[in-house]
């Protein structure tokens, strides 16, 4: 058994640090990153880094994404693949949670591709030594530029939609185009609203009625090399079920394309594997996803009499999303008598906006007093000029106080991806921890930073 921290409400935040984590362990069902520790100075360590020192010396809010956590969980995903599926698999990092060099070269160098969904994630792939091959191209309106630069990078390119079909048709590559189908399965998850991709109501793919049009229309153009099929039903997902029910519809759909002499070999389920944000999320390990994953597309194939397909998953957030958090120094506080105490942090949501974008609840510990009673219950607001800028809304807490270092866990999957600017806030900087070594991976954005693309007509410049 895995052994996973289970309180119900923190005494302190040594409660969050597991007791025990197996080689087995699986990082999305962890809190905090797995070579979390408190030293003897009862601060938060990760990876053989203070984390109290580590802002000191780099700033906050910052960034911390532990390195052996990632790769543990790329192996993972890997060897489970390897072990429950009898053919060929491939595991592509859903890159959207995070792309950046470093985070793109660490999955290329643990065997993984990736899935991007512009040109601009796509460029930092191939930057990071991703090779095109295992390299598959997203989204739902990619433009006549990035559908070019796919084209000639040499990567599998996720077709969505028939815009995007006849577009690439009418670029006339010089050689037959690599690409996938995307399909709204039109399976459904218990997640938010938001993140629901795979019911007929989607932006995203070709409804399954429109499917035998588009297998007979893509035949019959020489410029496509229909390889595979795809399908992504959501995110942050705790149920397993749906991803087996996902392999039989997969399967045959991949039997009818073949009735169009479709060369159909390759099935890419997505990924949506969710992860641990609080004491009572419960989400399957790695491994019991992958399984039935396989087992479903296996049973599939064998009722269907096909041979089995190459099989691709695309992990991102139970791949980085627990690998990372992020260190606030704590500032000014406010009481409300009787309602509430507002403590405020130095980020917020141009650092992570997922809370006022998806309501989304996260966990907190003060780095610097880890055995400290929670004493507290108190709103970590953020340092926007917006009054829905908060972080946690019912954080416990020791009693704080301005300059401690606040840490607020699982941060790795769409915050620094969907950061900005707003209040021209600085990005923040993250540094990548392993073994006691902590290198930057982003630089701190600068004043100067925020007005580099600005432009200042002349008539405006004053004398």
């Amino acid at each position: 058994m895995v052994s996973t921290p289970t309180v119900e409400v923190a005494q302190s935040g040594r409660q969050y640090i597991a007791t025990e984590v197996s080689a087995s362990a699986s990082p999305n069902q962890f809190l905090l990153p797995l070579t979390a520790q408190v030293n003897a100075q009862d601060h938060l360590e990760i990876g053989g880094c203070d984390v109290v020192d580590l802002v000191k010396r780099f700033g906050s809010p910052l960034y911390v994404l532990d390195e052996e956590t990632l790769r543990t969980a790329c192996r993972q995903y890997r060897q489970a693949f390897q072990k429950y599926y009898p053919a060929e698999s491939l595991v592509i990092y859903a890159s959207k949670a995070w792309n950046c060099l470093a985070v793109n070269a660490i999955v290329a160098s643990e065997g993984l591709g990736i899935d991007v969904v512009s040109g601009g994630e796509l460029y930092t792939a191939l930057q990071a030594g991703l090779k095109p091959e295992v390299t598959y191209f997203h989204g739902n309106n990619k433009s006549v530029e990035e559908l070019q630069y796919a084209i000639e990078s040499g990567c599998t390119i996720v077709a969505d939609n028939w815009h995007e079909l006849k577009t690439l048709v009418a670029l006339k590559p010089a050689t037959p185009v690599r690409i996938m189908l995307r399909i709204t399965p039109g399976i459904e998850c218990h997640t938010h609203e938001y993140i629901r991709t795979g019911h007929i109501d989607s932006k995203f793919g070709f409804d399954p009625d429109q499917l035998e049009s588009v297998f007979q229309y893509v035949s019959q153009q020489p410029e496509l090399n229909c390889v595979g099929l795809h399908a992504h039903i959501g995110s942050q997902i705790f149920e397993i079920q749906p991803h087996g029910d996902l392999g039989s519809v997969m399967v045959q759909w991949m039997s009818k394309a073949a009735q169009y002499g479709l060369p159909v070999t390759e099935l890419d389920i997505g990924g949506g594997l969710g992860i641990r944000y609080t004491e009572s999320d419960d989400p399957p390990s790695i491994e019991e996803w992958v399984k039935v994953v396989c087992e479903g597309v296996v049973k599939a194939c064998e009722a269907q009499g096909v041979p089995l397909p190459r099989l691709i998953a695309e992990p991102g957030r139970s791949l980085i999303g627990s690998a990372c958090v992020t260190a606030y120094t704590i500032g000014g506080q406010k009481t409300i008598p009787g309602i509430r105490t507002y403590v405020s942090v130095d980020g917020g949501m141009s650092d992570n906006p997922r809370p006022i974008t998806y309501q989304s609840v996260y966990r907190a510990v003060a780095a610097n007093r880890m055995s400290a009673p929670a004493t507290e219950t108190v709103t970590v607001a953020g340092k926007h000029c917006e009054s829905g800028d908060i972080v946690i809304k019912q954080a416990s807490l020791p009693e704080t106080e301005s300059g401690d270092v606040l840490v607020v866990m699982a941060t790795g999957a769409y915050n620094y991806s969907m950061s900005s600017n707003y209040n021209r806030l600085p990005r923040p900087a993250a540094v990548l921890v392993n073994q006691g070594e902590a290198s930057i991976i982003l630089q701190r954005e600068t004043y100067q930073d925020l007005i580099r693309q600005d432009s200042l007509p002349e008539r405006l410049i004053q004398a």
